[in-house]
């Protein structure tokens, strides 16, 4: 793989799908074979065949380059706009992370780079036993962190990356997305998550009308070789490459 990476927010609606799919077209510009995934989706409507398909689920899938199964990009899909774990319950249905683990690996096969974005935030439960966190460590991947710039954002991403850090997993990069066009004191904020965040600064998107992922990816900067975002060979853990997966 040459891209991997788990994308997480400080909290719902900070813009996740919308970094996810700029990041999906950041790799297609460079001719990578790229796919995006999103594990747990809720909020969807029902086509008449009946399946389920989620607008988040849908941007990810028009910003890559490769095709797959809609059940592997997006394995579980819910009607309620609500928590996974609750929104799964009220479906009558339970998250199993297996399930998705078997979908990530078929969509690793078919790509080069592959992009997951989560369900709000890095901790929510996804059922009464595991959150996305224990997701991640799963998975094996790398995560951005979008820091949605309005007041308390610095307490979220410093506690965000507290909990990331605390599993062993790596912080490999953060985006600011501006989703408070009269945030106070904005230049101030970041320049402290500059300051307390371990992982570099992957760009500043500003406040946006109409956000559009293209228009957002050219606000995001990655080195020539990928490597603040990718995991080249192995796995990435707190910036060092290793073998096998995190210890219970």
């Amino acid at each position: 793989m040459k891209l991997s990476c788990f994308v997480t927010g400080t909290d719902t609606d900070v813009g996740k799908t919308l970094v996810a799919a700029a990041l999906l077209h950041k790799c297609v510009e460079r001719g990578w074979r790229s796919i995006g995934m999103k594990p747990v989706a809720a909020g969807g409507t029902q086509e008449a065949a009946g399946q389920w398909r989620n607008a988040d689920a849908d941007a990810l899938m028009a910003a890559a380059n490769v095709t797959a199964a809609l059940e592997d990009i997006n394995p579980y899909c819910f009607p309620e706009a609500i928590a996974p774990h609750l929104a799964a319950a009220h479906a009558g249905r339970r998250i199993e992370p297996e399930c998705i683990l078997d979908s990530f690996r078929r969509l690793q096969a078919r790509a080069e780079a592959i992009v997951v974005e989560g369900a709000g935030g890095f901790l929510i439960p996804l059922n009464e036993r595991n959150d996305s966190a224990a997701l991640v460590s799963m998975l094996e991947l790398p995560v951005v962190l979008v820091v949605g710039m309005r007041l308390g954002c610095i307490n979220h991403a410093l506690l965000t990356q507290e909990a990331i850090l605390a599993r062993g997993l790596s912080l490999v990069g953060w985006v600011a997305n501006v989703i408070d066009p009269q945030m106070a004191e904005l230049e101030d904020n970041l320049a402290t998550l500059r300051a307390h965040l371990s992982a570099p600064l992957l760009g500043v998107v500003p406040w946006l009308d109409h956000p559009d992922p293209l228009r957002v990816a050219a606000c995001l900067s990655l080195p020539a070789d990928g490597a603040v975002v990718l995991a080249k060979s192995g796995n990435v853990r707190n910036g060092r490459q290793g073998n096998g997966r995190q210890k219970q």
